[in-house]
């Protein structure tokens, strides 16, 4: 039996890329760091310098070479540019940016016919599982609520085309009700989760969203609560936004790593 690492490359040194980058360079058993990439080499090369193995930063293309399995952590316009590459090598994509592949699922459908694999990590919320496994059933509805300060929400589309102050906000506002799928549009870099949560239930035009500013908190706040003939549940998680990216939580790269472990641990807790 083949006992060779799993190959990882990391696209992008945000929020999520780095501790990811940091955390394979720190060593995973079954896992090596491949490679990274990102827009300014010479910054990801000096920001990587101190790692114990510093990682060829290389573009996308080379990238997908050098690995077995990529992180993605890029802007939504770069998503395909690494995303197609990927499934056409019939390798393992690993998505952050879940509002672009909502809008690119015929990937899913190549990604059957090359034997690539597409795997969405949990990211900020909770209770997948619960979810996917939920949906096996009758499921009635799916809600999910999310509450941010306004300082994760400031580069919104829907937010500077409506023109909203959000620093003038003296209390929670909802900025938004509708469906997962509209909610991604207007919304592209905030609602990963509820893109996650609509892909493992009943999809993103049934699955009802409402994001909501709120200047009273300093943590993501996400509730979700599901109805269906077998049971009825509701979670919610507040996560701590990360400093670097205040609409990315914590959580986010550390599920990124769970999820990197879940490809060789020998077992897998959940479904």
């Amino acid at each position: 039996m083949d006992k060779s690492p799993l190959r990882v490359g990391v696209a992008g040194l945000g929020a999520v890329g780095m501790p990811v980058a940091r955390a394979l360079d720190a060593g995973i058993e079954g896992l090596v760091l491949a490679g990274v990439s990102a827009s300014d080499k010479a910054r990801a090369e000096a920001r990587t310098a101190d790692f114990r193995t510093p990682p060829p930063v290389v573009g996308l293309d080379e990238l997908v070479e050098l690995s077995d399995v990529l992180v993605e952590g890029l802007p939504p316009a770069r998503f395909l540019d690494l995303a197609r590459p990927v499934v056409e090598a019939g390798k393992i994509l690993i998505p952050l940016t879940v509002t672009a592949l909502l809008v690119n699922m015929e990937l899913v459908d190549r990604a059957r016919e090359t034997g690539g694999r597409i795997i969405v990590p949990t990211g900020a919320i909770l209770g997948l599982d619960a979810v996917r496994a939920a949906a096996e059933g009758t499921v009635h509805e799916v809600v999910m609520v999310t509450r941010k300060p306004p300082a994760g929400l400031r580069s919104a589309p829907f937010v500077k085309e409506q023109g909203i102050d959000l620093d003038a906000l003296t209390g929670p506002v909802k900025l938004y009700e509708g469906s997962v799928r509209d909610a991604a549009q207007k919304f592209p870099a905030n609602v990963n989760v509820s893109v996650a949560l609509a892909l493992a239930g009943i999809g993103p035009d049934e699955t009802r969203y409402e994001i909501w500013a709120d200047p009273g908190l300093d943590r993501n706040t996400h509730t979700i609560r599901v109805e269906s003939a077998e049971t009825r549940f509701e979670m919610t998680i507040a996560g701590v936004p990360s400093v670097e990216n205040p609409a990315t939580g914590k959580l986010t790269p550390l599920n990124a790593i769970a999820t990197l472990k879940g490809l060789v641990s020998p077992l897998k807790i959940g479904t």
